[in-house]
Formats: C-alpha cells, structure tokens, sequence
C-alpha cells in the first residue's frame, strides 16, 4: 500500500487548546475548594428589607377610684378662685371619722361642758357652728340620722378671729343686714355670737357695699379682727341666711389642725385697683364689677353643700335678703383711713 494513501484525521488546534484551558480551570477550582476545606463560594440572595419600627405604646393613665375621683374634684373646686392664699383639702373619706373625733373631744372637755355644750340636734337647727380661732376656719356641721348628733361635715369657710375672740360654746341670739362695728365701720349680713362678738362681712369704711376695707380683705385666714370673726359676704350671707338664731356656735383652739375638710384659701384684692378693690369679689350682688365665678367664694363644699347651692342659684334662694345696689359710695384710700374693725 503507498503510505501516501493513508490520511490521519486532522483536528483544528483551537478546538484542543479551549478544552484544554477549560480542563486546567476545573482542576485549579476543585484543588483550591480541597486545599481550603471550603465549599466553593455560591451566589448569595439579597438582605432582605428592616420592618419599620413600631411606635411605643404610651404608658395608660392610672385608673382612680370613685374616692380618688370625689377627692380631685373637691380639691379642684376649693383651688378654683384661691388666688391669694391656697386651699389645704382633707380626703373626703376622712371628713366624718375627723368630725367625730374633734366633737367628742370638745364635748368632753371640762371647760365646754360649763358652757352647756351639747351636739345633739335640735329641730328647727339643722347646722352647728365650729370656729377654730387659731387656725382662722369655720366649720358647718349637720346632722347624723344615725346618731342625732351634729357631727357630719357640710361645709368650711375661712375666717378671721383675734386674739380677744372669747372661746366657748353660745347660741345666736340676733342678727342684722348691716351692722355698726368698732372704728367706727361697718359689717354686712351680721349674726351677734355672744356680746360684743358677731359673725360679719370684712368691715366696710361705710355703709356702702362698695366701699370694702380691701387690704384687711387680704388678711382673711389669719387673726386679724379685733375679735369677731370675719368672713367673705357669701359666707358670713350663708349663715345670715340658713343659721335661724339660736344656732349653737363653739369656739375653740387647735392650730395644727383647722378642721375635718380641711382649711380654704383665700382671693386677693389688687388695692392699686380702683375698679375692684371696693368690692367684696363674693358679692352675690349683680352690680359686682368682679367676675360672677368668684362669688361661689373658696369654701370647701361637701356634695351636699354643692347641690344646695346649685339649686339655690337656680331657684333665687337669698335674692330677697342682698342688700340693696342702691348702698354704693367710694372706696377710701387704706393709707389715710387705717385699719379698724
């Protein structure tokens, strides 16, 4: 056979060099995965996205009881016209065991005992009055049906006694619509205790309702009288018109301790104010230049006391007993006129 008949199949030598390159790759690969102990490195799936954050859950308020709640109120409505002095509330749920323990206390004592003192109800007397001289509050009591005592907290006004307030227990004997005191000046709505001593307004230089002695206005809730015990009009009004005379008044001394509901502030009366400063802000006169709001006063009210005074309002329980608007003059100037009353 010629030799030159034979034909060898010839392959393209990129074919071989490409598989050849293809074969080096793979083995460096499987190698290096050997050599690290690694699996080869995979493709790796997107992070996913962050939830948004959600807002914190504001912290509830606290839930208060009926208690709590009766307790806020009463303070709020003793804080709402103090604006010289402020209000000392007692928690409502203490006010009847507190009565009891400062009555028992004044009936037992040897020296009120003299006086006759005696709390049990009298009909045709449905308050009894507790002044305490040194911490310059009035205390108004009813009666318990359970016991037929005077022991149960109505209501507390703020006040001022002297140091010549005589203590003791007296019954009322007279009252007036205005009344002449030392100085000379005047009183609105006076209920005479004992003697020389009454109940009255904050004295007024004359018989003018719009002539108040307005500085010694401010000293309310301190001693300040030269003995009777002071009041603002829609307090001392209250007494003149619910305290049928022979109510039984005591009068005592305890500091530390103004009362069972606690000792109400005070209004303060700018006296650079010519407009205001003649009237007493609690007025229930209608030509009291002083905003309305202010003549429920800052007594501390039992609920009790608060529905009769609402229903009052409505019904126009009083309006026959204000002095007449007609009584106006002019305020004096403090400085030149002095202190009396």
């Amino acid at each position: 056979m010629n030799h030159h008949s034979r034909r060898r199949t010839r392959r393209p030598a990129g074919i071989l060099l490409t598989a050849l390159c293809l074969g080096l790759a793979v083995l460096g690969v499987l190698t290096f995965a050997k050599g690290t102990g690694e699996e080869p490195l995979q493709p790796q799936a997107a992070a996913p996205t962050a939830a948004p954050t959600a807002a914190p859950t504001p912290t509830p308020e606290p839930t208060l009881s009926p208690e709590e709640l009766y307790y806020q109120e009463v303070t709020q409505r003793a804080e709402a016209n103090a604006t010289n002095t402020r209000p000392t509330v007692v928690d409502p749920a203490l006010w009847e065991e507190r009565a009891l323990e400062t009555l028992t206390a004044l009936e037992e004592d040897p020296y009120y005992q003299n006086f006759g003192m005696d709390l049990t109800a009298r009909e045709g007397y449905p308050y009894f009055l507790a002044v305490n001289r040194a911490a310059s509050t009035v205390t108004v009591y009813t009666v318990d049906p359970e016991t037929g005592k005077y022991t149960v907290p109505f209501m507390a006004m703020v006040c001022s006694g002297g140091t010549d307030t005589p203590l003791g227990y007296y019954e009322t004997p007279v009252n007036y619509q205005w009344r002449l005191l030392s100085g000379p000046c005047y009183g609105q709505y006076a209920t005479r205790i004992w003697d020389a001593y009454l109940f009255h307004s904050v004295p007024y230089y004359t018989q003018h309702k719009d002539d108040l002695e307005y500085v010694e206005y401010n000293k309310l809730g301190t001693l300040a009288s030269l003995g009777c015990i002071r009041l603002a009009t829609v307090d001392v009004k209250w007494i003149y018109d619910h305290c049928p005379i022979g109510t039984g008044v005591v009068i005592y001394d305890r500091e530390e301790d103004p009362g069972p509901m606690g000792k109400p502030g005070t209004i303060y009366i700018d006296p650079e104010d010519e407009a205001l400063r003649g009237w007493d802000p609690t007025d229930p006169d209608a030509a009291n230049p002083w905003d309305s709001a202010y003549r429920s006063g800052t007594a501390i009210r039992s609920q009790a006391a608060w529905e009769q005074y609402t229903r009052e309002q409505e019904e126009g329980f009083g309006q026959d007993t204000i002095n007449p608007t007609d009584l106006q003059g002019w305020s004096h100037d403090w400085k030149t006129e002095g202190t009396r009353g």
